[in-house]
């Protein structure tokens, strides 16, 4: 970064250093991405609430008040699906318009003790489904920017915000973030707290990260964790890397099979062990089982907004819950009793590979915006409660950001962070 870069181009991680050193205030960082907000909102649309007056005091105390955290005057954009008590919290319907929580949820309180500044909340679908919110791709406002976390990957991609908040239930961290080339991050399922995160599955509710670079990611998780800095030498030597095309192969485009068997092709000549993983065959019906499992969920968690204010809701959410409220109690139990097997027998494979390396989405970000795209190459992942990582990896015919994803062992967040730390600077090296 040279000296001259706009506080709100610069990484979390940059701006981090520079706050602590005290060539940076956490004001001036945050009054650029206040200006770069008012230049693009227009066009991009990725908050639904912002309030300047919220945001600039914040910046202000934390100056006031040295260093209190890891995430010491770093703006964060927060998923409007998350409970904040100084803002109102919409969950994507106008059934909650200017609805204000009692209380800021978990992961809001922690970022705040962290040295974190809110700056705003981000555009979601509604209720972190799949009925598009108002927000464009920042790359081609007429291509959506995914969902449902599609503010938050579209205000870090922009450089509205370094660093946001995204929840994942199906692929709503990784695919927007594919499809606005950035890193996404979605843990293990639990590694962060979901107390204040309205529900839609509680089974697969994930909350996730957003970042530029997978140092920040890092530095995020760090923060919200207390985990220790990245080890490097963890991710050394010839790592094992599982090429795994997954069972929605098929709903690949010819771009993301070229990115994906290019990035393995570098990483291999860098010294990477690139063996072909093929998946049990149990595991292709994972990508029934989880959306199931999500409808049901769904009927469960949204039931008072069906039964009380229906008419405000869409037409998907409508049909989905009553789908989900007629799921046969079998068709249910065998769901989960196939995310169960199949979790076990993940845990046996993934023991053998530091990461598995395969596609973040079908492709592009599609030329629509009513639709948020196909999660077929994150439900299964999902379901498995795996941690994942997108990484941009060039782009399509189109000239939009393509992604590829990193799996790796649950409960192994820091070692997979460690990884992909590694596989985007050799990535970066070798051009892809």
């Amino acid at each position: 970064m040279t000296a001259d870069t706009e506080p709100c181009r610069l990484t979390a991680t940059d701006a981090a250093r520079r706050l602590a050193e005290g060539s940076l205030t956490s004001e001036a960082l945050v009054s650029s991405c206040l200006e770069r907000i008012a230049e693009r909102e227009a066009t991009v649309r990725a908050f639904a609430h912002l309030d300047r007056e919220l945001a600039l005091p914040e910046a202000r105390a934390c100056d006031r008040r040295g260093r209190p955290g890891p995430l010491h005057g770093l703006p964060v954009g927060i998923k409007d699906i998350i409970d904040t008590a100084d803002r109102p919290t919409g969950y994507g319907s106008p059934i909650y318009d200017g609805h204000r929580p009692a209380h800021d949820a978990r992961c809001v309180i922690r970022t705040r003790a962290r040295g974190g500044v809110v700056l705003g909340k981000t555009a979601t679908t509604e209720f972190a489904w799949s009925f598009p919110g108002p927000t464009r791709n920042p790359h081609h406002p007429a291509h959506t920017p995914g969902g449902s976390s599609s503010g938050s990957a579209a205000a870090v991609a922009d450089y509205m915000v370094p660093l946001a908040f995204g929840t994942q239930t199906g692929g709503s961290v990784i695919r927007p973030s594919a499809y606005c080339g950035i890193v996404g991050f979605k843990p293990t399922y639990n590694r962060y707290p979901m107390a204040g995160i309205k529900p839609l599955s509680p089974g697969l509710d994930t909350l996730g990260l957003h970042a530029r670079t997978v140092e920040d990611a890092a530095l995020f998780d760090a923060a919200l964790t207390g985990a220790a800095p990245l080890d490097s030498a963890a991710a050394a030597g010839s790592l094992r890397i599982g090429l795994c095309e997954t069972p929605a192969w098929s709903k690949a485009e010819p771009a993301v099979r070229n990115a994906l068997h290019r990035a393995a092709d570098v990483l291999s000549r860098r010294g990477m062990r690139i063996e072909l993983l093929d998946l049990p065959d149990a595991f292709a019906g994972l990508l029934e089982a989880a959306p199931l499992i999500m409808r049901t969920d769904g009927a469960v968690s949204l039931a008072t907004e069906y039964r009380d204010h229906r008419d405000r809701m869409s037409e998907f959410a409508r049909r989905s819950v009553t789908a989900g409220a007629a799921t046969d109690a079998a068709a249910l139990s065998a769901a989960w009793a196939l995310v169960e097997s199949c979790t076990a027998a993940f845990d046996v494979l993934a023991r053998d590979h530091d990461a598995i390396l395969t596609p973040s989405a079908p492709g592009e970000a599609p030329a629509s915006l009513e639709s948020t795209g196909d999660a077929a190459f994150n439900r299964l992942w999902t379901a498995l409660h795996a941690p994942c990582l997108t990484l941009p990896a060039g782009t399509g015919p189109a000239g939009l950001p393509i992604g590829i994803q990193l799996v790796g062992r649950r409960y192994d967040d820091r070692h997979l962070l460690a990884v992909a730390q590694r596989v985007e600077s050799v990535l970066r090296d070798g051009g892809v």
